[in-house]
């Protein structure tokens, strides 16, 4: 009898695929494998043979987009009841889902209305059956319930907020009993995509300490968490480091612990390209520093450190460090670059413009003619302008063109129209000013300060190179109307010269030197927002 299921399977098969590329000349399933994968499913004796199976199966179809076929092949031996039954059910959710993003994704719209309620109808039914069939500590249940809770969020209806709970209950259950532990990663992927950073943050801590049951080995640790900082899984990336780090720190002596810290710290930290979490480097820089050895901060480490800071706009601890780096190594060859971005950080980020003059003077001093010094003559003299000293402002913009004998041509073109603007008895031009303003006055301004995020898509660029800035741009609400705003752009924003309007702009710069780009934005009802960002051009 069991014979002639297996022919009478085989038969179908065979049908079905030869209907299939009658139809779709392109499909190029391999017929072979798909009954060799009908023989070992039929003969089957229990769930755990049948994972491999099922899933190549559905990568044999999921490759060419064929996802009704697959759905026809699994009813096609859905007669077999077990233990195949909740496979059948949950690829027929998992091919039904994904057929409903593709012909999104491809705006295949005639199918998608015209079949898409009954490819819903597959779905919940499929995976409810999943759900009743297979308890909590199989993996089929993890991922059945995963599916609905993807499909009701997409869909936004009433059931996904209860799926998602759901899913979560029956994960801290499984994770109690189960020992296969990947649908605890997946089912954290996929939260963590959906912007559940809450709950994935929750599963990736699960998933670490099932991992460390199992992996005790400080090596394999470090491995793993190497590998998912590559796929740029930071969060898992972390947690595993997390677990290594505390492991090896109750074993290894400070001398080896810190190298692999240093190691740690410096994947993460910020970089243009690449994964980087600037968070978490300074996580790790600070462990380095509980170690009682300082030492390890050598000239190199210091400044990355203090850059890492900066670049993730921890200015007020950016300028801490930068300082500690002029302290503890005063030859260094970062002392103009920490001398300059101490003066800018101090006079229009944390609003202390005296503390921010004195490095200015500082720099003014020297005899070199680095990008920092000439710019330091810039901005004293911006300083003297906008305090009402003009003689003073004319005497360092005079200063600087002349140190610079015309090698740094946008610094000098913008002390050119600054004088200008003082031998015609105007005003600063009005966007710098108003930035100005702000950045430098010392009451409460009367904005909600922080809500404007300046990015760009480089902060460590080089001459010439093509350069996005741009603010998240957000509304503001009236009644029923959404209030237009303005952006005042000012400060070195290099070949563009941005709108009014406009959020974003592309430019690029001919020096290098350390640009400081600054925005106010304004509405009809006043000042929204100011914001800055520091650009290294090399």
């Amino acid at each position: 009898m069991r014979k002639i299921k297996i022919i009478s399977l085989f038969l179908l098969s065979f049908m079905i695929l030869e209907l299939r590329c009658a139809d779709h000349v392109s499909f190029a399933l391999d017929n072979n494998a798909v009954l060799s994968l009908s023989k070992q499913i039929i003969e089957a004796k229990s769930r755990e043979e049948l994972y491999p199976y099922f899933q190549e199966l559905k990568e044999l179809y999921f490759k060419e987009n064929r996802y009704s076929e697959l759905v026809d092949f699994l009813r096609s031996i859905g007669s077999q009841k077990e233990p195949s039954a909740p496979f059948i059910d949950y690829y027929t959710a998992l091919a039904r889902y994904s057929q409903l993003k593709y012909l999104e994704s491809t705006q295949s719209w005639d199918e998608y209305f015209s079949k898409g309620n009954d490819y819903r109808d597959d779905i919940t039914a499929s995976a409810k059956n999943v759900i009743k069939a297979a308890p909590n500590t199989e993996p089929l249940n993890i991922y059945a319930r995963l599916i609905l809770w993807q499909f009701h969020n997409d869909q936004q209806d009433a059931f996904a907020e209860s799926s998602r709970a759901e899913l979560m209950n029956a994960l801290s259950e499984y994770s109690a009993k189960a020992l296969y532990i990947k649908p605890i990663k997946d089912a954290a992927d996929a939260l963590l995509s959906y912007g559940e950073k809450g709950e994935s943050s929750r599963l990736y801590k699960m998933y670490v300490s099932k991992l460390f049951v199992s992996t005790k080995d400080p090596d394999e640790l470090r491995q793993i968490a190497s590998d998912f900082y590559k796929e740029g899984n930071l969060e898992l990336s972390e947690s595993v480091y997390d677990t290594y780090i505390e492991q090896i720190a109750k074993t290894y002596p400070k001398e080896q612990l810190v190298p692999v810290l240093i190691n740690i710290a410096r994947d993460f930290a910020y970089k243009d390209e690449g994964i980087n979490d600037p968070s978490y480097a300074e996580k790790i820089f600070k462990k380095i520093g509980s170690q009682g050895m300082n030492d390890a901060f050598d000239e190199e480490l210091s400044y990355l450190r203090a850059l890492n800071a900066e670049k993730s706009k921890d200015f007020q601890a950016a300028k801490g460090l930068y300082l500690d780096l002029l302290e503890r190594f005063p030859q260094t060859k970062y002392t103009d670059e920490a001398h300059f971005k101490v003066a800018i950080i101090s006079s229009f980020i944390l609003k202390d413009p005296k503390t921010g003059k004195d490095y200015f003077l500082m720099l003014s001093a020297k005899e070199n003619s680095s990008p920092q010094v000439i710019a330091s003559f810039y901005y004293l003299g911006l300083l003297a302008q906008w305090e009402n000293d003009p003689e003073k402002a004319v005497e360092y913009y005079n200063e600087l063109i002349e140190k610079s004998g015309g090698e740094f041509p946008e610094t000098t073109a913008a002390a050119e129209e600054r004088i200008s603007e003082i031998t015609d008895s105007v005003p600063l031009e009005y966007n710098l000013k108003t930035f100005l303003d702000l950045s430098l006055r010392t009451e409460s301004p009367a904005f909600e300060s922080g809500r404007a995020e300046l990015t760009s898509s480089k902060r460590l660029v080089n001459k010439g190179e093509a350069v996005e800035i741009s603010c998240v741009p957000y509304g503001v609400q009236s009644g029923c109307m959404q209030v237009e705003v303005q952006y005042l752009w000012s400060g070195d924003t290099g070949t563009a010269k941005p709108a009014l309007e406009a959020a974003s702009f592309n430019t690029s710069y001919a020096q290098p030197g350390i640009k400081l780009v600054s925005l106010v934005i304004v509405s009809p009802g006043g000042i929204l927002d100011r914001s800055i960002e520091i650009i290294d051009v090399r």
